[in-house]
């Protein structure tokens, strides 16, 4: 009898990355591979990579040369955010086999045959507006709590982002399917879920592959909210035009819900917000804000900030 191959992977990047690992890794499973930790000794080494920091493009190599270490005839594939925006820069990495983009990851297995070395990095990636389809995703047993992908892509064109190059356009999970996944983590005696996607306030929009919303974001927590054992939900991060009032109320009197909102703000320069092309002004930030506070005192509120950007002076800085 053959033995069971091993395979490993290493998630760079955001928490919608850790959930596509975790579903690309069950997928391992049914092909008759076991899941080992990235420092051990591995068949196949699978990356997921990030290409919205500098740092997580400059990290790739460094792992690569990790799996190497660690077994140099081993077959190394990435995937993710990088390898859909660079795949021929991520193929030209000594000792990286394959690299596969936004949708072909999702099949990885098709792709592999006897995990022999290639001479050099063979690339399948789409073209990014084919990626217009959904999968679905979650994480479970590789933290305490559970990623529950709910939303992918954007249709936004904020000048510094390049994740609609990377994930396509704004399309979601069926709402059925996101509380059918929600009781699956359930049932592994996971309390707590964190709602991950790119723009998940945008939930709804291509739920059924037309553009069209079938359901709110509203919808879905009210929905997710009466899950059986799941005693903590909480919501990533959300755009603040986004962010209706009645969620905000509805999350200060729900059973699950935690009093915790991640709000990216960017600039509280109008004119910076400007040239971001982000979809709001500072005083929209702050009423959103004076509205969590009002109904939940205590609330945490996280807010990403970009400093630095073309055009700000140390005027608009401060």
């Amino acid at each position: 009898m053959n033995p069971r191959k091993k395979v490993a992977f290493y998630t760079l990047g955001c928490k919608l990355n850790f959930s596509e690992t975790s579903t690309i890794a069950r997928s391992f499973n049914d092909e008759g591979f076991d899941r080992v930790n990235f420092s051990e000794k591995a068949d196949m080494y699978v990356i997921n990579t990030c290409s919205v920091t500098e740092n997580a493009d400059r990290r790739f190599k460094d792992i690569v040369k990790q799996a190497q270490k660690v077994n140099s005839d081993a077959f190394i594939a990435a995937v993710g955010c990088y390898a859909q925006l660079k795949p021929q820069e991520l193929a030209d990495v000594n000792g990286v086999d394959l690299v596969l983009g936004a949708t072909e990851k999702f099949r990885i297995t098709d792709y592999i045959n006897d995990l022999a070395k290639n001479d050099f990095g063979k690339v399948h990636s789409c073209e990014i507006k084919d990626a217009d389809f959904y999968v679905g995703s979650y994480s479970i047993g590789d933290r305490t709590r559970a990623f529950l992908k709910i939303q992918d892509g954007c249709d936004y064109v904020c000048t510094f982002c390049t994740i609609p190059l990377a994930r396509g356009i704004s399309r979601s999970e069926v709402l059925d399917k996101v509380l059918l996944n929600a009781k699956k983590i359930s049932d592994q005696g996971i309390k707590e879920i964190v709602l991950t996607g790119v723009n998940i306030g945008d939930y709804g929009k291509g739920e059924f592959g037309n553009k069209k919303h079938q359901h709110t974001f509203l919808e879905l927590i009210q929905e997710l909210d009466n899950i059986d054992g799941i005693e903590r939900i909480r919501i990533s991060s959300i755009e603040p035009n986004l962010l209706k009032n009645e969620t905000i109320q509805f999350v200060s009197s729900s059973k699950a819900f935690v009093p915790h909102f991640h709000i990216p703000l960017q600039s509280g320069s109008n004119k910076l917000l400007r040239l971001m092309k982000r979809r709001y002004k500072r005083e929209l930030y702050v009423e959103k804000v004076n509205e969590i506070k009002k109904y939940m005192p205590d609330a945490c509120i996280g807010v990403d900030v970009i400093i630095g950007f073309p055009g700000e002076t140390d005027e608009l800085f401060l």
